[in-house]
Formats: C-alpha cells, sequence, structure tokens
C-alpha cells in the first residue's frame, strides 16, 4: 500500500457479524484500535510503555470511517496505518483495510485523531519530543 509503512493481519470473527453474515459497522473501529496499539507496540515500552514508563496516554478525541465494501465472517484483512500531522498534543493515525486476497481490495479507510494527556492528572501535555522522533523515524 503506497506510502504505508506498518500493516496488521487481522481475521473477521463471528461475532462481529450480524444476522447477514456482513459485519457490523461499528465493528471497524475495534480494527483501527487493534491497528493503533499493534503500530504502538514498536514504540519502547509499546503503548502501555507510554503509560506506565512515562506517564503519557494518548485519548481518542476524533474518528471517522469510510465503508467501501461488505466484510464477511473469516475474511483474511490487512489494516494499514500510519501516523500523520504531529504536532504539539496532537497527532493522527491514517488506516486502509484491505483484504488480503484482493490485492487493493480496500474495504474501509479512515483516520481517528489522538491527544497526548497526563496520564495522573489526564489534561493535555505536549507530545515528548522522544516520542515526536520515534514517531517520525517509523514513518521515514
Amino acid at each position: 500500500m503506497d506510502g504505508f509503512r506498518f500493516s496488521t493481519d487481522l481475521r473477521v470473527r463471528f461475532s462481529e457479524t450480524d444476522a447477514q453474515g456482513v459485519v457490523h459497522n461499528a465493528v471497524y473501529l475495534v480494527w483501527l484500535e487493534i491497528a493503533r496499539i499493534a503500530y504502538l507496540g514498536r514504540v519502547p515500552g509499546g503503548y502501555k510503555g507510554l503509560v506506565e514508563q512515562h506517564g503519557v496516554d494518548v485519548t481518542t478525541v476524533e474518528s471517522y470511517v469510510r465503508y467501501r465494501a461488505a466484510c464477511r465472517f473469516d475474511d483474511e484483512l490487512l489494516i494499514w496505518t500510519r501516523a500523520t500531522d504531529v504536532r504539539g498534543a496532537r497527532f493522527r493515525f491514517e488506516y486502509v483495510i484491505e483484504r488480503s486476497s484482493e490485492p487493493q481490495g480496500i474495504v474501509a479507510d479512515g483516520w481517528t485523531a489522538h491527544a497526548s494527556i497526563d496520564a495522573d492528572t489526564l489534561r493535555p501535555i505536549r507530545l515528548p519530543a522522544w516520542l515526536s522522533e520515534t514517531l517520525a523515524s517509523l514513518e521515514s
């Protein structure tokens, strides 16, 4: 996928489908979270380390998904993820969900916007320089 350097594999579970066998629209947001946590797993200490070791938490402030094709039980998916617009306390993740059996078979795309907050006070804080630099490095 052009412009993306990271992806996560996922197989659609039966519990994620409705009575017609189609994935429920809310599940896509869960998949974006799975991909985001996997992406942040490449940061020293992973997402958990951000909070426990550095006192930095990341909260989702906005999300968007565009549905392009239906997914069904047992579909194998690839969720492409990248960090963008890193500035101040805010940054954004962009995603493309692709059916593995169909290269360029995009089923959805979207983004989530995030703010970095102090893990104890839950107040916005500037993204630490080391984290901004790490995200930039992961994307270069």
